[in-house]
């Protein structure tokens, strides 16, 4: 090789290596730069996230906002903010106060073996029925489900009575009451699911709206204030005159049927 060509190779050669080095030069700008980057988006993230987490905290639950909404009482209903619920015959003589609360597992449980035979006697007129809806299982679990419910069944009063009690009903059947610990009722599609097995409130448009839109939720809270202002101590309770109406225990509500004719015959009488 001559001294002319082997003096263009190393020529070359330098060359080459030059333009690697401003290559890597600008692959390691090009990291430096992308570190930084993403450096300040991570502290902005971070600052941001407890910025969030500053406003989440300081944001009233949704229940408690609740309690400063518009109050739109249900139909069918009278009293203090619409929370007195009196269902049935005018005429009848004697009223059956009960109070009940939707997550109840207990009152479930009454409404499967004696629902039946008690809506018998309301549609005979042997009493009135006021019904009282609880929360408490929401504050002691907790949860959101007996909250929602209640305010699902404002949804089904305002359609009328029978809807309300027959969506009752539908809540507390073994195929679609949870476990007391699960907490399904707050799920909104839920509810509604449940809904479409009663016949005025299957695909009612306004009845879906008032649950979706929660219209019924301030009236929900002070339904329920009506069971802790009454000191009731659990649920189911049923009242007549003043006085409870157990089964053969003589401290619970009665749980059959049966036993449920005897109590209630014996305070129709009293």
């Amino acid at each position: 090789m001559s001294k002319r060509n082997s003096q263009t190779a190393k020529t070359a050669a330098r060359e080459r290596l030059r333009q690697e080095r401003e290559r890597q030069a600008k692959r390691d700008k090009a990291r430096r730069q992308l570190i930084v980057a993403a450096s300040v988006v991570a502290v902005l993230a971070a600052a941001g996230g407890i910025g969030y987490a500053v406003v989440q905290a300081n944001k009233p639950e949704y229940w408690e906002a609740a309690k400063k909404d518009k109050l739109v009482e249900p139909a069918h209903t009278s009293g203090t903010d619409g929370t007195t619920v009196v269902l049935g015959k005018a005429n009848a003589e004697k009223t059956l106060v009960m109070y009940e609360d939707p997550r109840c597992p207990v009152c479930a449980a009454f409404e499967q073996t004696v629902g039946p035979t008690l809506k018998k006697d309301l549609d005979a007129g042997k009493f009135k029925l006021k019904y009282v809806g609880a929360t408490f299982i929401d504050k002691s679990l907790p949860g959101e489900g007996s909250r929602n419910a209640l305010s699902a069944l404002g949804a089904a009063l305002n359609v009328s009575p029978e809807a309300f009690l027959e969506y009752k009903s539908a809540m507390y059947s073994k195929k679609w009451h949870p476990a007391e610990t699960t907490d399904k009722f707050k799920d909104d599609a839920y509810l509604i699911r449940i809904a479409d097995t009663v016949p005025a409130l299957k695909g009612n448009a306004a009845f879906r709206k008032a649950v979706k839109d929660g219209t019924y939720d301030r009236w929900a809270l002070e339904e329920s204030k009506v069971f802790d202002k009454d000191g009731v101590s659990g649920t189911p309770t049923l009242k007549m005159d003043g006085k409870t109406l157990t089964g053969p225990d003589g401290k619970n509500a009665p749980m059959t049927a049966a036993d449920f004719d005897t109590a209630i015959g014996a305070a129709l009488k009293g």
